[in-house]
């Protein structure tokens, strides 16, 4: 197996108020060919979170700057897993989304400064949540998964980095009420259950 280095999750343990369950890594070894599928619309959906910020806030130079190379590296990943799913001869059809990323940003509020402040925090979990995932799968995947999805740990735990520090620079109050608020639906979502696997679902099977 690979012996790519594992950074220092420490933080995004730290940050996140629960671990992936089990049953979901039992699921996503069960169905391989649907967790790179979605691993792929993961990766575009947030390249395209990046350029929507990037075309509403067009005053912010930080955030524009942070998005266009977090744009950037997510499409990177992005041609890697469609790579990987060509080569193993995996098609790439159209699958509903889980309710995760909805769940999550159900909870963003409507007026300005809530409205970035809250997208950005959903950026920040839903990254770190991806990175937990990304190594809790890891060491039961065959070599090339697990050198490409460890050689994804350290942008995504930096995405959740500049996520925080842009909503938390975007209003003069403490954003960590808002957090975890945002944590504590982001633990219900993924401990609940779901009809289907995917990449950022709950526990499968059980809904």
């Amino acid at each position: 197996m690979s012996s790519a280095p594992v950074p220092d999750l420490s933080a995004i343990h730290d940050f996140l108020l629960c671990e992936t369950p089990g049953a979901w890594i039992e699921a996503a070894l069960a169905q391989p060919e649907m967790m790179l599928v979605d691993h792929a619309n993961c990766e575009k959906k947030a390249a395209g979170t990046a350029l929507n910020l990037m075309f509403r806030y067009l005053d912010n130079f930080e955030l524009l700057n942070k998005m266009s190379r977090l744009a950037r590296e997510e499409l990177r990943h992005f041609e890697q897993v469609i790579a990987i799913m060509k080569k193993r001869g995996i098609r790439y059809p159209h699958v509903t989304a889980s309710r995760y990323a909805a769940g999550l940003r159900d909870q963003v509020r409507r007026e300005e400064p809530g409205r970035l402040v809250d997208t950005l925090i959903c950026g920040a979990i839903i990254e770190a949540r991806s990175c937990e995932r990304f190594a809790r799968i890891a060491p039961h995947l065959d070599e090339e998964l697990q050198a490409f999805y460890l050689s994804l740990l350290k942008s995504e735990a930096r995405h959740f980095r500049d996520y925080l520090t842009l909503a938390q620079k975007a209003t003069s109050e403490d954003i960590q009420p808002r957090v975890q608020a945002m944590l504590e639906v982001e633990r219900d979502l993924v401990q609940g259950s779901d009809e289907e696997f995917r990449f950022h679902s709950g526990v499968p099977g059980l809904a």
